[in-house]
C-alpha cells in the first residue's frame, strides 16, 4: 500500500534584501583611502626606489640632451658599490653648496675614477692609474690640464660627457659617496631614444 503524498509543499526561498546604496560621506571615505594609499606608495617609491629626472644642461652631451626624461634607480647601490663608467644623479657637495648651489638642486655626471685611484689629464686623454680611458661617449677630448691626484676614501672622481662645458670634479673636486642619490638607468623620453643608460 502506497504511502500517501504529502500536501505541504515547500517553501520557496526567500530573495536577500537589496545592498544599502552607500552615502555619499562613505563613498567619499573609501575614494580618501585609495587616494591616500597610492600617495604613500608613490612617495615610497619616489623616495627608495626610483625616481623621474629632467636633464637641464648639456654637459652630459651626446649621452643626454636638454629635455631628456630618465628613470634614476636607488636601490643597486646598496646592493653593489657604484663603479666607472656609472651616470649618477647627486646632491651638491659642500664646495658648491658654499658657493650658493642649493642642497636639493641635483647634479648628473659620469663615475671617472673610484676611491683610491689615481687620476689625471694631459694631452686630451683622461687618464686613471696611468692608463688611458677608452671614451666614446664624450663629447670632444678635453682641452685643459689636470695633475695626477688620489681620490680619497669615501670619494668618487666625476666628470660629464662634454668635458669642455661641465662643471664637474676637474672643477670642483670629489664628490662624496654619501651625495650619491641614485644610478641614472633608462631615458623614456624622447621616445625614439627610449633605452637603457651606459
Amino acid at each position: 500500500m502506497s504511502r500517501p503524498e504529502s500536501s505541504s509543499s515547500q517553501p520557496s526561498p526567500s530573495k536577500s534584501p537589496p545592498s544599502p546604496t552607500p552615502s555619499p560621506w562613505q563613498s567619499w571615505r573609501e575614494n580618501g583611502k585609495v587616494i591616500g594609499i597610492a600617495l604613500v606608495l608613490s612617495f615610497l617609491v619616489r623616495t627608495f626606489i626610483a625616481e623621474p629626472r629632467y636633464i637641464p644642461s648639456d654637459s652630459m652631451f651626446p649621452t643626454l640632451h636638454v629635455g631628456d626624461r630618465l628613470v634614476v634607480e636607488k636601490v643597486s647601490q646598496w646592493v653593489r658599490p657604484v663603479h666607472s663608467g656609472d651616470i649618477v644623479v647627486f646632491e651638491p657637495p659642500p664646495q658648491l653648496q658654499a658657493l650658493g648651489y642649493d642642497k636639493n638642486q641635483a647634479f648628473i655626471k659620469r663615475i671617472v675614477a673610484t676611491e683610491g685611484q689615481l687620476v689625471e689629464v694631459h694631452d686630451g686623454r683622461v687618464f686613471v692609474d696611468e692608463t688611458a680611458l677608452n671614451e666614446p661617449y664624450i663629447a670632444s677630448p678635453p682641452n685643459y690640464a689636470l695633475p695626477r691626484i688620489q681620490v680619497p676614501e669615501g670619494r668618487i672622481f666625476v666628470m660629464g660627457d662634454n668635458r669642455n662645458n661641465s662643471n664637474d670634479s676637474h672643477v670642483w673636486g670629489f664628490l662624496p659617496t654619501d651625495n650619491i642619490i641614485g644610478r641614472a638607468w633608462l631615458r623614456f623620453w624622447p621616445g625614439d631614444r627610449l633605452g637603457r643608460l651606459i
